[in-house]
This record gives structure tokens, C-alpha cells and sequence, in this order.
């Protein structure tokens, strides 16, 4: 038996997260305007004062052309210990 090759479907969002000076925040933006909004969920490995590590998970709709919307903000974190992992789909 053998498998085919697994594709990747094509990226219409992109996201970058940072936690510093006790915040963390994560902002996305829709990269193709003609593709439908975005259903996305995000998980976050964090670190709190301490050493104690914290997972945030949440999901968000991202309309067709949104740019550098926020989708995650909260206060106690002092690092990152991963990238936000975030995943979409198109909302019909």
C-alpha cells in the first residue's frame, strides 16, 4: 500500500505574537482579500512570573482583508516559551 503526498492547503492568514514587559498580544491579517473570512483557533505556550508556564487557547474570525487586527491580548506574561501555533478555515 502506498500513500500519496500530503499538501499543504494555501495560507490566507498570517500571525505573529509577543510577550514582554509583563503582556502578551497577538495580531493576524488576512492575505488574500478575495478568499472568504477566516475561522482560526490558536494555542500558546507562555511564561508567567515565576517560571510558570501557561498554555492560551482561543479562536477568532478573521474577515476577508482584515490587516494587523488583534486577536489576543492579557497581562501577567513575561515570555514566550513558543511561537502561536494558529490554524484557519474558510467560514462560508
Amino acid at each position: 500500500m502506498t500513500c500519496g503526498e500530503a499538501q499543504a492547503a494555501p495560507r490566507f492568514v498570517s500571525c505573529g505574537g509577543a510577550a514582554m514587559l509583563g503582556g502578551a498580544i497577538l495580531n493576524c491579517s488576512h492575505l488574500a482579500p478575495a478568499k472568504p473570512a477566516q475561522l482560526c483557533n490558536f494555542s500558546w505556550s507562555l511564561l508567567q512570573p515565576g517560571n510558570v508556564p501557561q498554555v492560551v487557547s482561543g479562536s477568532f474570525l478573521l474577515p476577508s482583508g482584515a490587516n494587523n487586527v488583534q486577536v489576543y491580548q492579557a497581562s501577567g506574561f513575561i515570555a514566550s516559551l513558543t511561537a502561536p501555533i494558529v490554524l484557519c478555515q474558510d467560514q462560508h
